[in-house]
């Protein structure tokens, strides 16, 4: 089991953990909650030995391996299955073994590193990781692409595909949703269902901690605090505790007053002097109960837009994509005829790589037009929140200045108090509203983002991924601001809560176009899911057909007309004529037996072989059964190999038979 016992943790002048203590049991899923910055990653770097405790001690089996993603973007031009490959920490010490022994030619040694090669999965660890990749939206063709050929973004999957390959005993996940798209999420949510280990998970996503977690631990005010249960069991008893704890020190409060008040009426009295004494000495070992005092949750709105034109946008045959400098134009959304009208709720459904960021960035500009027409209404104003938004603030400028620039450059105009009093609704209060933004946390400059947004007075909202920053308290004042907004929202999430909360229809970019999709996201999960099952069913048929294309022999040249012997003889020697014959016709038999038998059982094998390959890539599977089954998908290649081989030899054989002249 993972302890921690009466632990106390500094990072610099900030006391991060003050006398904190907490059991986790092996297996446990557990959800790590509290507000930003309150030290949920530092508790994660102690459990690592990142950090020492400044007191108390932490506790786990010293055996225990620990999984987690590593935070720096890689830079190598290693192909991605190697490089995911690598976080198997277990077969990575087997094939160092293999090396070793090899080096130093102990045979005894070699065979020890093969067994542990075996023990560690490695007939099926390639599969494995090719299989986390196209779960977490990889293509096909991208299995060994050089890491450095991704974007930031695909990195940090890679990252995440890497841990999720370690045999951990304890998995410590830190924001794993922030870079994923919705399906990628789905299979997520599924993977980790499944895993064995313990998990400690820090997300602001809710519908995510609900589906994985049953244990939720709440670090606040330097304390850590076990619940039982998921997010919304966590919620429910914290506002139970939160009101028994009120009416306790309402409780107390009116005790105290009541002593106090007996003190004050009796202790000048002799009499009653002794009682009054004993009242002073109660009430100063009465143990004082705290009010329960929170942080004000945060709240927001947008502000009444200046027009609302209807329609906002119409689109008349838009193309979406990309031009490269020489011209050339690669097209992801073609033919989109769709009209964007005033007061809708647009959530932007799509599986990965589909194009709804490639739309997004073509009705605010970023992207050029390829072809058709957008016809924007009078009046429209568009906020734009975009998945890099933070990556582009200054830096080395405060919030205020951000502002100041803001109001500027694209308005509305604004006095410094009032720009000044419009960051403290953001909590940019005092000195804060002056430190670099460089030094902000994630948190923190989405909370920028959204004030700048706010102040611009959009009448059309294009979100794409504005949750990725948010504590789940932002989250919410975001899905209540949104709600309340009078103008149109489009809105790109993985986040499903506040799709949830936010969109009352949807639209689907798929196939390069965009439709509306009939059904809300628990339908788009399944249709998600029925996709993938259609896609590994035509990828299976495609190698299946690419297999047998190998494998089949030349057509076999027309056999040259022999000479009649009995012609050119008269008839004589027809016995001996008739004897080869029926010799060659001998030797065929059993050939012609033998190949029709290995081409019965290689069409077996190749159907049993698509059947261990969907049943491997099937969510459901524990990981020994997955083991088995990449056991048993080695089995059948070798097999295939063979008998694909004999089948060649066979093949020439009898071709070679069947040409011989008759005598």
């Amino acid at each position: 089991m993972l302890a921690l016992n009466n632990v106390s943790l500094r990072r610099g002048v900030k006391l991060v953990l003050d006398g904190a203590s907490v059991v986790l049991q092996p297996g446990e899923k557990v959800g790590l909650v509290g507000r930003n910055g309150a030290g949920k990653s530092s508790l994660f770097s102690l459990l690592t030995h990142r950090l020492q405790s400044d007191a108390g001690d932490v506790a786990m089996p010293p055996r225990w391996r620990i999984g987690e993603v590593a935070q720096e973007m890689p830079e190598t031009d290693q192909g991605a299955t190697e490089f995911v490959l690598e976080g198997d920490t277990r077969l990575m010490e087997a094939q160092a073994q293999l090396v070793q022994a090899e080096l130093d030619d102990d045979g005894h040694a070699m065979a020890e590193a093969h067994h542990a090669i075996s023990d560690a999965g490695g007939f099926e660890a390639r599969p494995r990781a090719q299989a986390m990749l196209l779960g977490l939206g990889f293509k096909t063709s991208e299995l060994d692409s050089p890491v450095n050929s991704f974007s930031g973004g695909w990195r940090m999957r890679l990252q995440l595909a890497r841990a999720l390959m370690c045999p951990a005993d304890l998995m410590l996940l830190d924001e794993p949703t922030n870079h994923l798209d919705l399906d990628a999420l789905v299979w997520l949510e599924a993977w980790l269902k499944r895993f064995e280990g313990t998990m400690i998970v820090i997300s602001h996503d809710r519908e995510f901690l609900d589906a994985i977690t049953n244990v939720t631990l709440h670090l606040d005010a330097t304390k850590l605090t076990r619940y039982t249960g998921n997010y919304t069991a966590f919620e429910e008893m914290r506002a139970e505790r939160m009101m028994q704890a009120q009416a306790n020190f309402a409780k107390q409060q009116e005790r105290m007053a009541h002593l106090q008040k007996f003190i004050d009426r009796f202790k000048a009295k002799a009499s009653k002097a002794k009682q009054a004494q004993s009242r002073v000495k109660a009430l100063a070992r009465m143990e004082k109960l705290g009010p329960v005092l929170t942080s004000a949750d945060f709240q927001f709105e947008f502000r009444e837009p200046l027009s609302l034109p209807n329609p906002m946008l119409a689109f008349s045959m838009m193309a979406c994509g990309y031009r490269a400098d020489d011209g050339s134009e690669t097209r992801i959304i073609d033919g989109i005829n769709r009209s964007v009208l005033a007061g809708q709720r647009i959530g932007i459904l799509g599986a990965n790589g589909q194009g709804k960021s490639t739309l997004v960035k073509t009705i605010v500009g970023d992207l050029p037009l390829l072809a058709g027409e957008v016809t924007e209404g009078k009046g429209l104003s568009i906020g734009y929140f975009a998945q890099q938004e933070l990556d582009v603030l200054s830096l080395d400028d405060g919030a205020l200045m951000h502002m100041i620039r803001l109001a500027r450059d694209k308005g509305p105009a604004g006095r410094e108090q009032e720009l000044r009093d419009f960051l403290g609704s953001f909590r940019f209060v005092g000195e804060m509203v002056s430190q670099p933004v460089g030094t902000l946390s994630g948190g923190e400059k989405a909370r920028l983002v959204l004030a700048m947004l706010v102040w611009q007075r959009p009448n059309l909202l294009l979100m794409d991924e504005p949750t990725n920053h948010l504590d789940l308290t932002t989250r919410e004042a975001l899905s209540m601001a949104l709600n309340e907004f009078e103008g149109t929202v489009m809105l790109v999430s993985h986040d499903r809560a506040l799709l949830r909360e936010v969109c009352d229809e949807f639209w689907l970019v798929t196939a390069g176009g965009v439709q509306p999709f009939d059904g809300d996201l628990d339908d788009y999960q399944k249709w998600l899911l029925e996709q993938s099952r259609e896609a590994a069913r035509e990828q299976s048929k495609g190698d299946k057909k690419r297999k047998r294309d190998a494998v089949a022999p030349a057509p076999a040249p027309a056999p040259v007309a022999a000479p009649s012997v009995a012609a050119a003889t008269g008839g004589h020697d027809r016995k001996t004529g008739a004897a080869q014959r029926q010799q060659r016709s001998d030797e065929l038999k059993p050939l012609r037996k033998e190949l029709n038998a290995v081409d019965n059982r290689l069409g077996v094998l190749m159907s049993d072989r698509d059947a261990a390959e969907a049943a491997l890539a099937a969510p459901t599977l524990t990981p020994a059964q997955r083991a088995e089954q990449g056991k048993r998908l080695k089995q059948i290649g070798d097999e295939i190999e063979t008998l694909e081989a004999r089948w060649l030899e066979l093949s020439t054989r009898v071709d070679a038979l069947a040409a011989q002249p008759a005598g």
